[in-house]
Protein backbone atom coordinates (compact mmCIF):
# COMPACT_ATOMS: atom_id res chain seq x y z
CA UNK A 1 0.00 0.00 0.00
CA UNK A 2 2.86 2.39 0.80
CA UNK A 3 4.27 1.73 -2.64
CA UNK A 4 0.93 2.54 -4.25
CA UNK A 5 0.68 5.79 -2.26
CA UNK A 6 4.20 6.69 -3.29
CA UNK A 7 3.38 6.01 -6.94
CA UNK A 8 0.29 8.22 -6.65
CA UNK A 9 2.34 11.03 -5.09
CA UNK A 10 4.98 10.74 -7.83
CA UNK A 11 2.27 10.77 -10.52
CA UNK A 12 0.66 13.90 -9.04
CA UNK A 13 4.08 15.61 -8.87
CA UNK A 14 4.74 14.76 -12.51
CA UNK A 15 1.36 16.20 -13.48
CA UNK A 16 2.10 19.39 -11.54
CA UNK A 17 5.49 19.70 -13.20
CA UNK A 18 3.92 19.32 -16.64
CA UNK A 19 1.36 21.99 -15.79
CA UNK A 20 4.13 24.34 -14.66
CA UNK A 21 6.05 23.72 -17.88
CA UNK A 22 2.91 24.53 -19.87
CA UNK A 23 2.38 27.71 -17.87
CA UNK A 24 5.99 28.82 -18.24
CA UNK A 25 5.65 28.38 -22.00
CA UNK A 26 2.52 30.50 -21.91
CA UNK A 27 4.28 33.18 -19.86
CA UNK A 28 7.13 33.22 -22.38
CA UNK A 29 4.67 33.55 -25.25
CA UNK A 30 2.82 36.36 -23.48
CA UNK A 31 6.08 38.19 -22.76
CA UNK A 32 6.89 38.05 -26.47
CA UNK A 33 3.43 39.35 -27.30
CA UNK A 34 3.79 42.20 -24.79
CA UNK A 35 7.15 43.09 -26.30
CA UNK A 36 5.63 43.16 -29.76
CA UNK A 37 2.73 45.31 -28.55
CA UNK A 38 5.15 47.76 -26.94
CA UNK A 39 7.03 48.11 -30.24
CA UNK A 40 3.77 48.65 -32.12
CA UNK A 41 2.69 51.22 -29.58
CA UNK A 42 5.99 53.06 -29.87
CA UNK A 43 5.72 53.13 -33.68
CA UNK A 44 2.15 54.42 -33.52
CA UNK A 45 3.09 57.12 -31.00
CA UNK A 46 5.97 58.21 -33.21
CA UNK A 47 3.68 58.44 -36.23
CA UNK A 48 1.14 60.44 -34.24
CA UNK A 49 3.86 62.81 -33.03
CA UNK A 50 5.09 63.38 -36.58
CA UNK A 51 1.54 64.07 -37.74
CA UNK A 52 1.01 66.51 -34.90
CA UNK A 53 4.21 68.36 -35.81
CA UNK A 54 3.13 68.50 -39.46
CA UNK A 55 -0.25 69.99 -38.58
CA UNK A 56 1.46 72.68 -36.51
CA UNK A 57 3.42 73.78 -39.60
CA UNK A 58 0.49 73.77 -42.01
CA UNK A 59 -1.55 76.76 -43.02
CA UNK A 60 -5.06 77.14 -41.57
CA UNK A 61 -6.59 75.03 -44.34
CA UNK A 62 -6.20 71.42 -43.33
CA UNK A 63 -6.88 68.47 -45.62
CA UNK A 64 -9.80 66.39 -44.32
CA UNK A 65 -8.16 63.13 -45.39
CA UNK A 66 -5.10 64.14 -43.41
CA UNK A 67 -7.23 64.72 -40.31
CA UNK A 68 -8.98 61.37 -40.79
CA UNK A 69 -5.61 59.65 -40.93
CA UNK A 70 -4.56 61.40 -37.74
CA UNK A 71 -7.75 60.33 -35.99
CA UNK A 72 -7.29 56.73 -37.16
CA UNK A 73 -3.71 56.74 -35.91
CA UNK A 74 -4.77 58.11 -32.53
CA UNK A 75 -7.43 55.39 -32.30
CA UNK A 76 -4.83 52.76 -33.15
CA UNK A 77 -2.50 54.10 -30.43
CA UNK A 78 -5.34 53.93 -27.90
CA UNK A 79 -6.23 50.39 -28.99
CA UNK A 80 -2.60 49.29 -28.67
CA UNK A 81 -2.35 50.86 -25.22
CA UNK A 82 -5.41 48.94 -24.13
CA UNK A 83 -4.03 45.67 -25.51
CA UNK A 84 -0.74 46.30 -23.74
CA UNK A 85 -2.48 46.92 -20.43
CA UNK A 86 -4.57 43.78 -20.86
CA UNK A 87 -1.47 41.67 -21.56
CA UNK A 88 0.37 43.18 -18.60
CA UNK A 89 -2.62 42.30 -16.42
CA UNK A 90 -2.57 38.73 -17.76
CA UNK A 91 1.14 38.49 -17.01
CA UNK A 92 0.60 39.74 -13.48
CA UNK A 93 -2.14 37.19 -12.93
CA UNK A 94 0.07 34.40 -14.26
CA UNK A 95 3.09 35.48 -12.25
CA UNK A 96 0.99 35.80 -9.09
CA UNK A 97 -0.40 32.32 -9.69
CA UNK A 98 3.00 30.71 -10.08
Amino acid sequence: QNEKELQDVVKRQEEKMLQLIDKSGEVTRLKGEVSQLKRSLQRAETEAKVLWEETQRQEPKVDSIYIQERVLLRQEVDKLRLLLLEKEDENLLLSDKY
